[in-house]
């Protein structure tokens, strides 16, 4: 599978960017829930471990996943449920063995069928479908590294794979908020960080979004408030997505407010 190198790449982008940095980086407080970079790698870290168990069969990933949900049912957040799994891992030692696990994962998911069925915390999903959201989260969760390092990001048009899941989430944005999808379904036009033109969906649609791939992919992922970028959105079924739009699972999430998240 090419998304499976894909991911592997967007690993190896947020590694270069940290491997230079001075130790102290790691304890670098971002935009996103307060998180620290080490937080963001431990989370990071620890679900690519479970897209690793989820190959190996269905109890293997339960059995990887159990202790987990125990902390999250019993009131603790995602970041709180991750300290165990990770014990005291921290730092340097933190951002070696994430970068080997995706050197694993990627090479892991290269060799297998696309269509094989994994198990994940929300719906059961397609091996192809679980690379491309393991690298949604690497290039989502990198994108507040960068910001709070102030340095931007040079992005390829492996961000398709990220777009694509977005477009693909539209119905279930709304599903996963007990709402109904508003019709039409937006017309989705997109450049590319090389400069192609991507479309999805009917381009007679009387609602649409066209502009930049990157700022579309940032506004799905939330990393980004619709308000702070220059996507044109046209009619009411995509202005009403764009408002809420989620190409994670998980529980609804509200996107950040306007001016809420930048790069330092």
């Amino acid at each position: 599978m090419q998304q499976a190198h894909d991911f592997i790449e967007e690993a190896t982008v947020l590694a270069e960017l940290l491997e230079s940095q001075p130790d102290s980086v790691f304890e670098t407080v971002t935009l996103f829930k307060s998180w620290t970079v080490n937080d963001v790698l431990g989370h990071l870290h620890m679900f690519d471990v479970a897209a690793l168990k989820t190959v190996e069969g269905e109890a293997v990933f339960d059995s990887f996943m159990k202790p987990v949900l125990e902390r999250l049912n019993q009131g603790m957040s995602l970041l709180e449920a991750q300290y165990p799994f990770l014990e005291n891992l921290t730092g340097r030692d933190l951002f070696h063995k994430w970068q080997e696990t995706t050197k694993i994962l990627g090479q892991k998911y290269a060799t297998i069928d696309p269509k094989q069925r994994i198990k994940w915390m929300g719906p059961d999903m397609s091996a192809l479908s679980s690379i491309t959201a393991r690298q949604m989260e690497t290039w989502a969760h990198g994108q507040e590294v960068f910001d709070a390092l102030g340095a931007e990001r040079v992005n390829g048009d492996r961000i398709k794979n990220i777009c694509h899941l977005g477009v693909l989430t539209f119905s279930w944005t709304f599903k996963n908020r007990q709402m109904s999808a508003p019709d039409p379904v937006p017309f989705v036009n997109l450049t590319s960080p090389s400069g192609e033109n991507w479309e999805w969906n009917d381009n007679q649609s009387k609602s649409s979004i066209r502009g930049s791939a990157v700022e579309f992919a940032q506004v799905v992922t939330q990393v980004r408030n619709i308000k702070d970028t220059s996507l044109e959105v046209i009619g009411h079924s995509a202005d009403q997505w764009m408002s809420l739009a989620q190409c994670f699972a998980g529980a609804p999430i509200t996107p950040p407010a306007k001016g809420s998240r930048y790069k330092v």
